[in-house]
């Protein structure tokens, strides 16, 4: 890691390419340098058949943002029975007028990309701790679990 990292073409295709051999069919590509960094800052690429179990960061409290640099996507915000309350598209500059959005700590949220894929730039308060990072949704299917591609297909039909 060098003192400054160009988010160029090169860059971007490299996470595409490993997010689209990746089992969970998304990457990210980490500007920070350890989980105990403050903030973290990463491109996310999502791949069109990825899916993302609702989830909110509330161990610690964390606001994200996301801001779409390439493609499409869709985030849903959900009240605590698992309504949806928002759906916000979010797509690249030039290719719509909400480029991306910043969620407050403790918003029950899942994104997922309506082009093949979607390259984000997300920004959101450290330390990662992988057992407390996220809080997922209680009525929603997890990662890998039966009926999370039918939850996905639901969530492309609001």
């Amino acid at each position: 890691m060098t003192d400054i990292t160009l988010i160029n073409r090169a860059l971007i295709d490299q996470v595409i390419q490993q997010a689209a051999a990746a089992p969970r069919r998304r990457m990210n590509y980490n500007f920070h340098t350890a989980p105990e960094d403050n903030p973290h800052r990463m491109l996310n690429i999502l791949m069109h058949d990825t899916y993302i179990a609702p989830h909110r960061h509330l161990n610690p409290d964390k606001p994200e943002s996301f801001l779409v640099l390439e493609g499409v996507a869709r985030i849903i915000c959900f009240d605590d029975e698992g309504n949806p309350t928002a759906v916000h598209r979010l797509s690249a500059p030039g290719m719509g007028e909400t480029w991306g959005i910043d969620l407050k700590a403790g918003v029950w949220h899942t994104i997922y990309s309506e082009s093949e894929y979607t390259v984000c730039y997300e920004v959101k308060p450290g330390p990662w701790r992988p057992a407390t990072d996220k809080d997922f949704a209680p009525w929603a299917p997890r990662e890998n679990q039966p009926g999370w591609q039918d939850y996905l297909s639901y969530l492309r039909g609001l």
